[in-house]
């Protein structure tokens, strides 16, 4: 099923906000490879990312148009409701070729279109919009000022629709889901691997109503020592008699996401460990009660920060980013931060990874939370048991 055929009518609003963007920057076409915002703009959903593919929005355009490889381009056809005039191919010889690229062929399409003078915004940060795609790109346009369009359709996604937030709720819950599968497992002696099978499991299984769809990040599952560090992954050794383990996850509903952080500890914790757990808790409190219009990222950052001060505590990273839509290898949007110097707006329908931790030379404690902004504070988006977990 595609990521997110959602009606016509939603389709139509997101590219006129996208145009109406594009005018302000100074742009007539810009080109979106990163495949979160082509799934935004047209619905496109398929696991093709890993060659040359982009979705074209021009001003002059009423649709955007889908360039992908030749194979996909039925993929295209199933998951989008693009007319065949906006599904344009490019040559399978082309796949991994040691001189030709596939943006040759997207050169001479926007030559062919006349678009040759254009002034195209590039998404210059975009994971797979490669230093070749954008040489190629360059040197096919000679006449084209390019420029980077600073995540212009990232910052269109920010506030999400009615639709959107259903589906990043029942995304919550399957996180909710997957993880207290995952604390269920986790006992002494149990391989780190088996852990991880269990989340995977959850995660696809989803909720009755509500099946489950991959994760744009695999489970990250630092344990003992490793818990001083955030992105670990897991091993197959056991889990230990005594220490630390750290889980982060998401739920995802048709590409949506909703991730989720706890700290699990084997045997019984120091009171050190207990304070940090509560300290973290009551600062993600803190954080979302100003999670509202009138306030800005900064000030959520703020408001957490002082009560870690209060506790002795420090986070020296930002604490948050926002969440939704999402492809390998990132489920962040790569738009607003919550930290010093953010003044973005909160404003409902902005959804946000509150990535609450602390990290030490020897440890770390880590209490996430993803939520909604309404008018009325920060909205949890999933129900875990919110403290250090103590399993015996």
């Amino acid at each position: 099923m595609s990521a997110g055929r959602f009606e016509e009518a939603e389709y139509a609003r997101r590219l006129a906000d996208v145009k109406a963007r594009m005018v302000d920057a100074g742009f007539d076409l810009i080109v979106c490879q990163d495949p979160a915002n082509m799934c935004w703009l047209t619905g496109y959903d398929g696991w093709s990312f890993y060659v040359p593919q982009c979705v074209l929005v021009h001003l002059e355009e009423d649709r955007p148009i889908w360039f992908g490889r030749a194979q996909d381009a039925a993929s295209a056809r199933m998951t989008t409701g693009l007319p065949e005039t906006s599904v344009v191919p490019f040559s399978e010889r082309l796949v991994q070729h040691p001189v030709e690229h596939p943006y040759d062929e997207l050169a001479g399409f926007v030559r062919a279109r006349g678009w040759e003078n254009a002034r195209i915004g590039v998404e210059m940060d975009a994971h797979y919009y490669t230093a070749r795609c954008h040489a190629h790109l360059v040197a096919g346009l000679p006449d084209a000022r390019f420029a980077s369009n600073h995540d212009l359709v990232n910052w269109a996604r920010l506030v999400k629709s009615e639709a959107e937030l259903a589906l990043i709720r029942e995304a919550g819950a399957i996180c909710s889901h997957a993880m207290n599968r995952a604390i269920g497992k986790m006992r002494p002696g149990v391989p780190q691997n088996h852990v991880v099978a269990e989340i995977y499991h959850a995660q696809i299984m989803g909720i009755p109503g509500a099946g489950g769809d991959y994760a744009a990040i695999c489970p990250l599952v630092p344990v003992g020592a490793g818990t001083s560090t955030p992105h670990l992954t897991w091993t197959d050794a056991p889990l230990p008699d005594n220490g630390l383990a750290i889980i982060e996850i998401a739920g995802v509903r048709r590409r949506y996401h909703a991730a989720l952080t706890r700290t699990v500890h084997f045997g019984e914790p120091s009171q050190l460990y207990r304070d940090t757990a509560r300290a973290i808790v009551e600062a993600v409190d803190a954080g979302l009660e100003k999670a509202r219009p009138g306030h800005t990222a900064e000030e959520v950052e703020a408001a957490w920060q002082a009560v870690l001060r209060r506790n002795g505590l420090k986070k020296e990273s930002r604490v948050g980013y926002p969440v939704g839509l999402a492809y390998p290898p990132d489920w962040g949007e790569r738009t607003v931060s919550l930290r010093p110097g953010d003044r973005t707006e909160m404003q409902p329908g902005m959804c946000f990874h509150f990535m609450a931790g602390v990290w030490f030379d020897s440890y770390g404690i880590a209490i996430s939370e993803s939520f909604v902004v309404t008018d009325r504070g920060g909205e949890r988006l999933c129900d875990v048991a919110r403290d250090l977990i103590v399993v015996d």
